[in-house]
């Protein structure tokens, strides 16, 4: 069974994801570390919740960040950690553990990559760059992470419609609804082994 560490930012709604899914056993891992970037977020209550062990890692209460990062490293390592996913994390990995970890960080984005991604492109922003440029489709892309922004090998990706006279907020609670049901996908086939990756291009093994 992989050990994942989760680390989040806000509400942590696809964290709750992931966790119902571990807890069916729909996903054939166990969360063993919920990572904030910040404290007093709701995600760190849904942790607490399913009994989760939490660590808040603030970078704004750091000096120096390779230390926040080397702290991070060593708790992934005391963990064990198999497997790292970023569920609306809002901080950038540093390359130490990106490398350390090579093809075992996934991401979420809300938007089809490679639209609406990259520095900048977060929350709401997103969305409301789709309905600027006047997009009649949307969607979200699970990703594995490399030294890049949102230019790791696309896992899955599901669009999203978007409706005549969607606000950013309305079109952001409807990817969500997507986000919801592809991250769990995503780590499920990571987790099942059924993810092949051919240089950035990844297949999906034995998918039932």
């Amino acid at each position: 069974m992989k050990r994942i560490a989760v680390f989040v930012s806000g509400g942590g709604s696809n964290l709750q994801a992931l966790l119902e899914g571990c807890e069916s056993g729909y996903i054939k891992g166990k969360i063993t570390a919920v990572i904030s970037s910040k404290q007093g977020v709701y995600a760190l209550e849904r942790a607490k919740n399913y009994n989760v062990p939490c660590y808040v890692f603030d970078k704004n209460k750091y000096a120096d960040l390779d230390l926040m990062y080397k702290e991070i490293s060593s708790l992934l390592k005391k963990q064990s950690i198999d497997l790292i996913v970023l569920a609306g994390y809002m901080s950038i990995l540093n390359a130490d553990i990106v490398k350390q970890y090579a093809n075992r960080i996934i991401n979420i984005h809300p938007s089809l990559i490679p639209s609406f991604c990259g520095k900048g492109y977060y929350g709401l922003k997103v969305h409301q760059a789709v309905l600027s440029y006047g997009c009649k489709v949307t969607g979200a892309t699970v990703h594995f992470v490399d030294e890049g922004t949102d230019t790791g090998a696309i896992i899955l990706q599901q669009a999203v419609n978007v409706e005549q006279g969607d606000t950013a907020e309305v079109l952001q609670k409807r990817v969500l609804i997507t986000e919801h049901k592809l991250l769990p996908q995503a780590v499920k086939l990571f987790c099942d082994g059924n993810i092949k990756l051919c240089g950035r291009l990844t297949q999906i093994i034995n998918q039932e």
